[in-house]
């Protein structure tokens, strides 16, 4: 008998632009790609809506400003193709092969602040933002730990200091360290595929996602984030939940009084002097999505992630404070870690909102689901800024951390060797 079953989608196979994804005008039903459907979020439209977030929902504009852009030098180099490497699973792969493998839609590599690689694919152009998912939250991170080196915040300070309306909440007796660092008591599931986990209803409150048949929960990040109950005590392990962030970027909004499109301006874009606006994905207020809503384009992302690995300054200034970058590359308590059970990431941490990965790079990381990442490796000077439309969304434990981990670290070892 005949093998009957389907083959595997591939990043050829689901390419939005050979499949006439929202082409026409108008595009066909069977091609049209919308929020209130739940079509945006079914893959491979995917592929088309993660780089299109703005016509499909409300946003708050992050201006580059009138700064010059600054420079990307080009030095592209026609050998990092062929770099080889083991993948987790013990599979041999090359670096070419990695980038169809993980569904890339747009992909530089920097080394010692030249493009040594560059690649669009499907949807994705250079000028274009690309969806950042929970890349978002370590930029969040990073305001609230520069708002600390300022002294506007105070890391031991409980939550209702500055949030009263939390009051009674899981939040509670939480620090804004806890928060910062996701080591919160906080019943909150971050499971993708269950319909009753809490990120679904996350999703409904920030628009992401229609409400179901008969929802009468909250319809805002504010209104949501008051539901949620404590599950265990705080700051005894690492647990990656998005409603930490949304509390995060709601204190660092109100503290600094500008809404976080403003700040992420103000701050770092148009200090880094990014290509192209940016955008902010928002609720039905106008408040920001702080843990998954961030667009942006691959290029500008590299500069941020430069800026970075250069110590937090940029074209002759200190973007960053040097001190909040070096506490964000030395890491929080690996054991605290540990007890996430990601076997993909043994060894790492994380702090202010960032994944660490202690290993010989010192490469610390902002991640985001279906492939998203800022990698910067201070000790290979190299920062690799991809976006991509996996059909998994997890990056930990599944397919995406088994091959891009290894991956990152062939491509350094490499460029380290000339």
């Amino acid at each position: 008998m005949a093998d009957s079953a389907q083959p595997a989608p591939t990043a050829a196979s689901t390419d939005p632009q050979a499949l006439g994804v929202m082409q026409g005008v108008p595009p066909p039903a069977e091609r049209t790609v919308r929020v209130s459907d739940t079509t945006s979020w079914r893959f491979p439209n995917t592929r088309w809506s993660f780089s299109h977030q703005r016509e499909l929902g409300a946003s708050a504009a992050i201006r580059r400003g009138p700064a010059p852009v600054a420079a990307l030098p080009y030095a592209l180099r026609d050998d990092l193709d062929a770099v080889a490497f083991t993948t987790q699973d013990g599979h041999a792969m090359t670096w070419g092969q990695a980038v169809d493998e993980t569904f890339t839609d747009g992909l530089v590599v920097l080394h010692r602040g030249q493009v040594v690689y560059e690649t669009y694919r499907g949807a994705l152009q250079a000028h274009i933002p690309h969806l950042a998912m929970s890349v978002t939250k370590s930029i969040a991170g990073l305001l609230a730990a520069i708002l600390v080196d300022e002294g506007a915040l105070d890391p031991a300070a409980l939550i209702p200091a500055y949030l009263p309306e939390l009051a009674g909440t899981a939040f509670a007796d939480a620090t804004l360290r806890h928060v910062m660092d996701m080591t919160t008591g906080v019943r909150y599931r971050e499971d993708y595929v269950d319909p009753d986990a809490e990120v679904r209803f996350y999703g409904v409150a920030a628009g992401f996602s229609p409400p179901p048949k008969g929802y009468a929960g909250p319809t805002t990040i504010f209104d949501f984030l008051k539901t949620l109950k404590k599950q265990g005590e705080h700051g005894e392990a690492f647990a990656y939940k998005t409603c930490n962030t949304e509390v995060l970027g709601w204190i660092v909004q109100r503290v600094a009084g500008k809404p976080f499109a403003e700040l992420v301006s103000e701050r770092i874009w148009q200090k880094i002097g990014a290509e192209e606006d940016g955008y902010v994905m928002v609720d039905s207020t106008g408040f920001a999505l702080c843990g998954a809503g961030l667009n942006v384009t691959t290029r500008d992302l590299a500069r941020f992630g430069e800026m970075l690995r250069l110590g937090g300054r940029c074209n002759g200034r200190q973007v960053v404070p040097e001190a909040v970058v070096a506490d964000i590359a030395a890491g929080a308590r690996t054991e605290d870690f540990a007890k996430a059970g990601y076997v993909t990431l043994p060894g790492w941490s994380y702090r202010n909102q960032w994944w660490v990965s202690h290993n010989r790079f010192g490469a610390y990381t902002a991640r985001g689901i279906h492939g998203q990442v800022c990698y910067v490796a201070p000790g290979a000077e190299m920062v690799v800024a991809r976006f991509a439309s996996h059909p998994t969304a997890a990056n930990g434990n599944g397919p995406l951390d088994r091959i891009s981990i290894p991956s990152y670290e062939a491509l350094a070892e490499h460029l380290l060797r000339g």
